[in-house]
């Protein structure tokens, strides 16, 4: 298995080293190199120190040199035990404070967990950055791009078909069936309807459909069979004598005339009384369906008996299948009504959220809004699961990689502390002289 350079796996340390590009070699070989420098540097001075003790009695620089060289031999090899024992044992030999990192693996994930928790997912410099980002410009123009929007509809569209029959085979489908008769059975019907009704009566919206109920009148009364009709009925209602004179076919013609321009004066005139009588009635309609125990029982009782009857059930299979077998006939196809008309409709979104500027900044409120919800929610899961991941990695593994990304730092400290050590030591010896010499 192929493990990225850098990345860490529970079970094996061999995937750390797994790298195509070189990279983990060349800082292996980076890292040795300065190590080899660091230990040469450090036998060097110990050689030095142990020569130049020998020789001191000999000349009196011999001093200043055994001083520099004891100081940073006695510096490196500080250093050295400092580095070492962040990672392992030195020698092998279980010393106090030493194998700091692989002894506090679980210490050193809770905390890595913490602190991502608390300082990377803290919910400003979350927002912050969500605030940056376009969600809706990103999403315009992509959607206006005819190609992308054909190629999203065409996977829609080919996903759509296996999706349906997951959802008939998981059984889905009648659970959703059932829960929505369920929420139906649910919803009070009588007060819901009067708030239905309700919107519709704000700004006299219900007096445009008494207009279409009016026209719907007058075509009706201006069709042959209807005027058929009533002129049959009346026939039957009058004196054979009369009929004698067509006074049936007068009769009819006058009531049509009476009826159409009452209708007409209805159309016409906002104030009329029967537009005042519909729209009494209306209101108090309305009135009776939220207050009304009565109309709540028959809403009840019709709500009971529509649901359970079999038509609707039948009838909701018949909408299931139609759609399912419209999606598996029409859905394929570069060709297909289906995709052309879903793929003008997105790029129709894309190019209209680019012009739409207020739209797309409400958007983009929501986005931030949602997805700093989701990690507010999820942080804490976040913050376990890095938790794990570290308490898991092998502790081999882990160390080879920390080295390998700062144990160049490391080995240079160990140089430092070789020179470092030895320019103290020289001046503490030089300072030391002087006094003697005071």
């Amino acid at each position: 298995m192929h493990t990225p350079p850098g990345t860490l796996s529970p079970r094996t340390s061999e995937g750390a080293r797994s790298d195509p590009d070189g990279l983990a070699a060349q800082r292996s070989e980076e890292l040795s190199r300065i190590k080899f420098v660091a230990t040469g540097l450090l036998i060097l001075t110990a050689a030095i120190a142990i020569a130049a003790k020998l020789l001191e009695d000999r000349h009196w620089s011999m001093g200043y040199v055994a001083a520099w060289a004891t100081a940073a031999t006695v510096g490196g090899l500080a250093d050295w035990y400092a580095v070492v024992a962040l990672f392992r044992r030195p020698w092998g030999v279980p010393l106090p404070h030493t194998a700091i990192i692989p002894r506090n693996q679980r210490r050193i994930a809770e905390g890595f967990g913490s602190f991502i928790e608390e300082q990377f997912l803290a919910p400003e410099p979350i927002a912050q950055k969500l605030r940056t980002v376009d969600f809706a410009g990103l999403a315009s123009d992509w959607l206006a791009h005819e190609g992308r929007s054909a190629a999203l509809s065409r996977f829609v569209l080919r996903l759509l078909p296996q999706a349906l029959v997951a959802v008939e085979e998981t059984g889905l489908r009648s659970f959703l069936a059932k829960r929505a008769v369920e929420r139906l059975e649910a919803i009070k019907f009588a007060p819901f309807a009067g708030n239905l009704l309700g919107a519709l009566v704000e700004d006299d919206r219900h007096q445009r459909v008494f207009d279409e109920i009016l026209v719907g009148l007058n075509r009706l009364l201006g069709s042959q069979s209807t005027l058929d009709a009533v002129q049959e009925k009346i026939r039957g209602e009058i004196p054979s004598l009369f009929n004698l004179f067509r006074a049936d076919a007068y009769l009819v013609r006058r009531f049509v005339t009476l009826v159409s321009g009452f209708i007409e004066e209805a159309r016409r005139d906002p104030a009329h009384p029967l537009r005042c009588e519909f729209d009494q009635f209306i209101k108090t309609f309305i009135e009776k369906l939220k207050s009304s125990p009565e109309y709540a029982d028959k809403a009840e009782a019709l709500k009971r008996e529509l649901l359970g009857r079999p038509e609707i059930t039948d009838l909701a299979d018949e909408i299931w299948q139609s759609v399912k077998s419209f999606l598996q006939r029409d859905g394929h196809g570069d060709d297909s009504d289906l995709l052309v008309n879903l793929s003008r409709f997105l790029t129709d979104i894309g190019r209209t959220l680019s012009n739409e500027k207020q739209l797309r900044a409400d958007i983009n409120v929501g986005m931030v809004v949602i997805l700093q919800t989701f990690i507010q929610n999820q942080k804490s899961s976040i913050s376990l699961f890095i938790s794990n991941q570290i308490k898991s990695w092998d502790m081999k593994q882990m160390v080879d990689i920390i080295e390998l990304n700062i144990g160049q730092d490391l080995q240079y400290i160990r140089l430092n502390g070789t020179i470092i050590g030895g320019l103290f030591g020289f001046l503490l010896y030089a300072g030391e002289k002087l006094l003697y010499l005071g």
